[in-house]
C-alpha cells in the first residue's frame, strides 16, 4: 500500500521518495518525518505518477535504477509537465548518470550509498533556492525582467522568447537565469554561480554547472550569444537587463 502525501501541514515541506529498495523507503521516509516533512513513497514510475496526482509535492527524491521506466527518462518526462525541484539518487562514482540527471532537469543529485543527513540538507537547499525565487517574483517586486527581445516572469516564473513563445525551464536553470539576470556584463565565476544557484556547504560535482549554463545557453541563444565564457575566469552574461 502506498504512503500518500494527504493534505497533512507539514512544518517543512512535502517530499515524494521514489525508489524500489523498501529498506531505503523506509529509512528515508522515517528520518524526513522526524524532521517535519510530509512524505510519500513509491517503488517505480506508475506509483510515482499515481502520487503526483493524487497530492503535488514540493520535492521528488528520485532513484536512477528503477525497474520499468528508469529515473532519468520519469525526471525528463516530469519536467516536461511540472517544475517541481527533483534530487536524484546516483550510483555511487557514476558520472555520466550525473550529467544526464542534470541535462534532463535535475536539481541536484546525491551518490549511493549516502548519509540520510546529506539528503536532508540538499533537499532543504533545493528547497530554499526553490522558495526564494517564489517570493523574489512577488507582486510589486520588478517581477518583469527584459534581455535582448526576451521577457523573464517571476512570479510565474514564465520566460518568453521573442516571438512569444513560452520556453520551459528546469527549476536549476531558472536559478542560473536569475542569477545572470541579477548580475548582467559582470564575470562571475563558477563557484560564485554554484553557491548562487545551489546554495551548498558540501562537495559538489566540479562539472555540474557548466552543464548547466550549456542547457541553458541550447535554450536562450538561437539568435546570438548571450553567455559569455572568459577563459580561466568563468562567465560573462552580455545583454542588457531592464527590469519592471
Amino acid at each position: 500500500m502506498l504512503q500518500q502525501l494527504g493534505t497533512t501541514q507539514a512544518t517543512e515541506g512535502r517530499v515524494l521518495v521514489v525508489d524500489d529498495d523498501g529498506e531505503i523507503l523506509s529509512l528515508v521516509a522515517k528520518f524526513l518525518r522526524a524532521n517535519g516533512f510530509v512524505v510519500a513513497t513509491a517503488r517505480n514510475g506508475a506509483e510515482m505518477k499515481a502520487q503526483m496526482q493524487a497530492a503535488q509535492p514540493d520535492l521528488v527524491v528520485l532513484d536512477i535504477m528503477l525497474p520499468g521506466t528508469n529515473g532519468l527518462d520519469l525526471c525528463r518526462s516530469l519536467r516536461a509537465e511540472s517544475q517541481v525541484p527533483v534530487v536524484m539518487l546516483t550510483a555511487k562514482g557514476d558520472e555520466i548518470d550525473r550529467i544526464v540527471g542534470l541535462e534532463v532537469g535535475a536539481d541536484d543529485y546525491l551518490p549511493k550509498p549516502f548519509n540520510p543527513r546529506e539528503l536532508l540538507a540538499r533537499i532543504k537547499a533545493v528547497l530554499r533556492r526553490s522558495r526564494s525565487a517564489d517570493s523574489a517574483g512577488a507582486p510589486g517586486s520588478g517581477r518583469l525582467i527584459e534581455f535582448d527581445g526576451w521577457h523573464l516572469d517571476t512570479l510565474k516564473r514564465e520566460l518568453t522568447d521573442p516571438t512569444g513563445v513560452v520556453v520551459d525551464l528546469s527549476s536549476g536553470e531558472y536559478d542560473l537565469l536569475v542569477t545572470f539576470l541579477e548580475a548582467p556584463q559582470r564575470v562571475l565565476s563558477r563557484d560564485y554561480l554554484l553557491d548562487a544557484t545551489k546554495n551548498r556547504t558540501l562537495d559538489v560535482y566540479d562539472r555540474s554547472i557548466d552543464v548547466q549554463v550549456s542547457r541553458l545557453r541550447r535554450k536562450i541563444e538561437a539568435q546570438g550569444e548571450l553567455i559569455k565564457t572568459i577563459r580561466g575566469a568563468g562567465y560573462l552574461f552580455a545583454a542588457s537587463v531592464r527590469r519592471k
